[in-house]
């Protein structure tokens, strides 16, 4: 019985150090095609970061792929947005929130340029 209760402990713990580290902020694309660039910029400011699609394995996000976003701060940005087939988009005024989802879809898209 001590083995269990100290099993079942220990299974509280982690869960609970997993649940206060969260997930992190995610982006989902919802565009019909793959980013192969993904740069966030606070709002208004023009001052880019990496490419976060770096962080993805394959180096890009599919179509309703999530992909998680390092070295940021919630806050409100602005995302450039590339295509393998060299199109750019900017997306204005993006909120993100700690540990939650933010999705991009076609209609978000604006100023595209190949």
């Amino acid at each position: 019985m001590v083995r269990i209760s100290i099993a079942v402990a220990a299974v509280l713990l982690l869960t609970s150090q997993s649940m206060a580290q969260g997930k992190g902020i995610r982006l989902w694309n919802l565009t019909t095609a793959t980013i192969s660039n993904f740069q966030l910029s606070p709002a208004g400011k023009d001052s880019w970061g990496p490419n976060q699609a770096l962080n993805d394995r394959d180096k890009e996000v599919d179509h309703d792929e999530r992909l998680r976003i390092t070295g940021i701060e919630p806050g409100r940005y602005d995302a450039k947005v590339g295509y393998r087939d060299s199109r750019q988009c900017l997306v204005r005024n993006i909120e993100i929130e700690a540990d939650a989802v933010f999705s991009i879809a076609d209609k978000d898209l604006k100023d595209c340029k190949k």
